[in-house]
């Protein structure tokens, strides 16, 4: 049985990337949520909850301080999300406060008398993990994933496997892992969730290639498959290299539409994929939508990427 199947085509967007506690209490999120609905017409929200650790190999995770949105904010974009009409996937992050990328996140796998290790790591994970899957069940999120990039510990497999039992015991929904883009078909518990997902930063010159590896994986686990992240900055060259923000020259929403034309004629192609998560959308700092043209960040708003989505919309 899927029960990803009743959801249809996830076509959402992830918004509020580490906004911090007490947001919502703010005016600007609404109007900002119904910006990315009416220029986008996407059916879905995912909203991370970023918890804090101080650097990669730290086994201290802040979930709980004025830099982490708690329960209140999760509920109260959840009610409007669902007042738009949109569904709700609620997503378990951790970033590092010192900028290294959560990827990182790594200890020796033979444990080391007095040193930092998976037996520390993973328990203040499953910590946070759980925080958050309480917010799941709490809000009837459609769907919960349990972590985001996490290369580094991706072959803990135990660990994985344990904690997303823990998951289960919460949060009675269907469940997946976001691992990054090259990864999926090196995680080996895949069985352990219901639903499979990367981030589809992928070259506008690689993408046939890598959606066809992906396929594959997906047929071989017998499991749905969704983009939980996938996006293009607004810089020249973006397109051929959109998973780093740094990259690329001078301002350029022509070459994110590019890549968002062909990623999305690219879908349309591969009916295996049943969703897309399009990066990001700010919460609270969105610019008028009269300077989109001027951004060169990942946000379609007021870009013609804009127009891409409506229509891709129309077709899922």
């Amino acid at each position: 049985m899927d029960p990803f199947r009743s959801l249809g085509f996830l076509n959402a967007y992830t918004f509020g990337f580490c906004e911090k506690k007490g947001f919502t209490a703010r005016k600007a999120w609404k109007w900002s949520m119904e910006e990315m609905v009416r220029t986008t017409s996407c059916n879905a929200v995912i909203l991370p909850v970023c918890a804090w650790q101080e650097h990669a190999y730290s086994t201290q995770i802040d979930s709980v301080s004025p830099f982490v949105m708690d329960a209140s904010d999760v509920r109260n974009v959840c009610l409007h999300a669902r007042a738009l009409g949109l569904k709700v996937i609620l997503k378990a992050m951790v970033n590092c406060r010192d900028g290294y990328w959560r990827a990182y996140i790594h200890f020796p796998d033979e444990p080391v008398p007095t040193e930092p290790g998976w037996g520390d790591w993973f328990p203040a994970w499953e910590e946070h993990v759980l925080l958050v899957a309480d917010m799941a069940e709490e809000n009837r999120a459609d769907l919960f994933c349990v972590g985001c990039e996490m290369i580094g510990t991706d072959h803990r497999e135990a660990e994985w496997r344990h904690l997303i039992a823990r998951v289960r015991e919460r949060y009675h929904g269907p469940l997946t892992y976001n691992c990054d883009k090259y990864q999926e078909d090196r995680v080996r518990w895949w069985d352990a969730v219901d639903v499979i997902s990367s981030s589809g930063y992928y070259p506008i010159d690689a993408l046939e290639e890598n959606l066809e590896r992906i396929r594959n994986t997906a047929q071989r686990f017998e499991k749905p498959f969704l983009f939980m992240e996938c996006g293009c900055p607004s810089r020249e060259r973006s397109e051929y290299r959109p998973n780093d923000w740094r990259f690329g020259g001078e301002t350029s929403p022509e070459a994110q539409e590019r890549w968002y034309r062909a990623f999305t004629n690219a879908l349309e192609k591969h009916p295996f994929v049943r969703g897309t998560g399009w990066w990001d959308w700010s919460a609270t700092r969105l610019y008028p939508e009269a300077a989109g043209m001027d951004d060169s960040g990942y946000c379609t708003y007021g870009k013609p990427a804009s127009a891409v989505l409506r229509a891709f919309s129309l077709h899922v």
